[in-house]
């Protein structure tokens, strides 16, 4: 007869933890370079992702997904093989134990005429069962952004948490907080789960 009682010894699997497991797995070379450092179009956007307690998320992983500057969506194929000439319009970083995270991109242009431009945002992290998605939009298109859809169903404070900082540089700054009062605004699409 086999004797079928769990011992208090064995390690939890995967399908017990919360993740993240992405370390070996996600990263790639220039993962975070839609186009390269230093180019003439280069634009850097960086941020923290924080916790509900305002602590900083040490293992978080953002993807981004953007129009080139002139509001084109790219179709190119190659987001994992980074050539330093094809833009695709899509990103991957780690944050660092500070929970720094940092792109090297273009500021996207409108899609549309009269449309604020934006870049799409998916946050992984611990103790997320499901990814999270908002958007970064820029401070400069203020006619454009009082008239967004999105940001028009949203109260002041929460439009303005989804509105980047531009530095002196031309850089953009945006920290993502996951909980709490100064909480980012997140999207829900059909079929995502809570």
């Amino acid at each position: 007869m086999t004797d079928h009682t769990a011992t208090p010894d064995l390690t939890p699997t995967p399908g017990q933890t919360v993740g993240p497991f992405y370390g070996y797995a996600l990263p790639y070379d220039h993962d975070s370079e839609l186009v390269p450092p230093g180019s003439a179009r280069a634009v850097q956007l960086t941020g923290v992702v924080y916790d509900g307690a305002g602590v900083p998320v040490p293992d978080a992983i953002l993807e981004i997904w953007q129009p080139d500057e002139n509001g084109v969506v790219p179709r190119e194929t190659g987001s994992l093989r980074r050539n330093g000439f094809t833009f695709t319009g899509f990103g991957r970083a780690a944050v660092d134990p500070e929970g720094v995270f940092s792109f090297s991109t273009v500021d996207p242009g409108p899609t549309e005429a009269d449309k604020a431009p934006f870049i799409s945002v998916v946050v992984f992290a611990r103790g997320l069962l499901n990814r999270l998605f908002t958007r970064i939009y820029l401070p400069e298109h203020t006619e454009a952004l009082a008239a967004d859809p999105f940001l028009s169903s949203l109260d002041e404070a929460e439009r303005n948490r989804l509105i980047a900082t531009r530095g002196a540089d031309g850089s953009l700054r945006f920290d993502i907080r996951l909980q709490g009062e100064e909480e980012t605004p997140f999207l829900r699409f059909p079929g995502h789960e809570d």
